[in-house]
């Protein structure tokens, strides 16, 4: 049995990366959860209950979708993509900073995803536009994506999964971790301008040519605002994430619908309910491991202490689960391994592994597997050996600092 269900997370996963014949993920997660299912590796009420606990965590990434596309829609990253260009100055190094304040932002507020599918295009265009290499500045957005996302219990489906185990109001948990954000983002872009020295040096870029100002959205960063602002009192009026999410999507919708910059299929498209049935199922798969001796091996060797030790113990073991089994999974077998009485500092540590490790490899979340397609269809391809070798330099440094400056958050 603990064969089969290792084998069907396995199988799972796989698919997700391949995606023969660009199949969404569902076709082969839906069946292998009918198998854990129907071998009894999940009883039909713990798969009743996974579904029930997760639906939270899904309603709210398919509403941060649909913001995210009407955001778009009503011209922030076209925005953006000009603040880019003109504040560049065709400088290759003052790009790159720009694009990592940028990415960095878009992934706190609006989501990995954003980060992904909306801005990278933008920056590998402006990158384009500039004559500069564009290389540094697209891997900059896959590492923000992942590196960026430890700031808001919304910035990250993996946050929001394990928000609950921590205890903390959305205010709290955006307080303790606003200091290793801030460490992981500044040595990663330290990193990133040693790494590509000989890219962002090899000639001075192109001014950028005159063009009309793109006005600024104001409407739509309002609503995007507001948004942000009630993730931030939620927690004190005891409404869930969700709903804050798919009210400022419905009023920015509404907004989009009535100025024709987006149509209801488009909006539709967006959700992404495939995915979101795929997030769904994959919780119930992997329960299949976590309720059985894989899940319970991993718990006996879990950290039980916040102290340094523990800290970075906890980050390394979940940046190697995420790396092995990717980070959503990861995420899951955790905190299952955890349990219900783990110290909020294990917690946040193990957050800090599985949304930092995934910068090692294309395996390590499900946003870097988005960003490959992304970026080859915007023209610039990534290159594994660089992708590798560039994780190598800055994960494990990002990782150190980042859980260092969590523990002294924590003291």
């Amino acid at each position: 049995m603990t064969v089969l269900a290792a084998a069907l997370v396995a199988v799972v996963l796989l698919f997700a990366v391949v995606r023969p014949y660009r199949l969404p993920e569902v076709v082969v997660a839906a069946p292998a959860a009918a198998v854990a299912v129907g071998v009894g590796l999940v009883t039909p009420s713990q798969a009743w209950d996974e579904i029930r606990e997760m639906a939270p965590t899904v309603g709210f990434l398919a509403a941060i979708l649909v913001l995210a596309h009407l955001a778009d829609a009503m011209g922030v990253f076209a925005w953006i993509a000009s603040r880019l260009r003109r504040g560049a100055r065709g400088e290759p190094t003052r790009l790159l900073t720009l694009v990592f304040g940028a990415a960095a932002l878009t992934t706190a507020v609006l989501s990995l995803d954003a980060t992904v599918v909306l801005l990278t295009p933008a920056v590998i265009a402006t990158a384009r536009a500039l004559q500069m290499d564009p290389r540094p500045h697209s891997y900059a957005t896959a590492h923000l994506s992942n590196t960026a996302s430890t700031l808001l219990p919304v910035s990250n489906l993996t946050n929001l999964i394990a928000f609950s185990a921590t205890g903390l109001t959305f205010l709290h948990f955006t307080a303790v971790m606003a200091l290793p954000w801030i460490v992981s983002v500044c040595v990663e872009l330290a990193l990133f301008r040693a790494f590509f020295r000989r890219e962002l040096l090899a000639r001075r870029g192109a001014e950028p040519a005159a063009e009309r100002d793109v006005p600024a959205p104001t409407a739509a960063l309002a609503i995007v605002g507001a948004t942000l602002a009630g993730f931030a009192v939620s927690g004190v009026v005891d409404v869930a994430p969700a709903w804050v999410a798919a009210l400022g999507a419905f009023a920015l919708g509404v907004l989009a619908l009535r100025e024709g910059r987006t149509r209801i299929r488009h909006i539709l498209y967006a959700l992404d309910a495939w995915f979101c049935l795929f997030v769904l199922l994959l919780g119930v798969v992997v329960a299949g491991v976590a309720n059985g001796p894989i899940g319970q091996w991993i718990s006996e060797r879990l950290p039980t202490g916040a102290t340094f030790l523990g800290l970075l113990g906890m980050a390394v073991v979940a940046a190697v689960a995420a790396n092995l089994v990717n980070n959503l999974p990861a995420t899951l077998l955790l905190l299952a391994g955890l349990g219900t009485q783990a110290p909020p500092g294990l917690v946040l540590a193990m957050l800090l592994g599985v949304n930092l490790g995934p910068n090692l490899t294309y395996v390590g979340s499900l946003a870097i597997m988005l960003w490959r397609r992304v970026s080859a269809r915007a023209g610039s391809p990534p290159e594994l050996r660089t992708f590798t070798v560039l994780g190598l330099v800055t994960t494990p440094l990002t990782l150190l600092s980042s859980v260092t400056a969590l523990w002294l958050v924590l003291r």
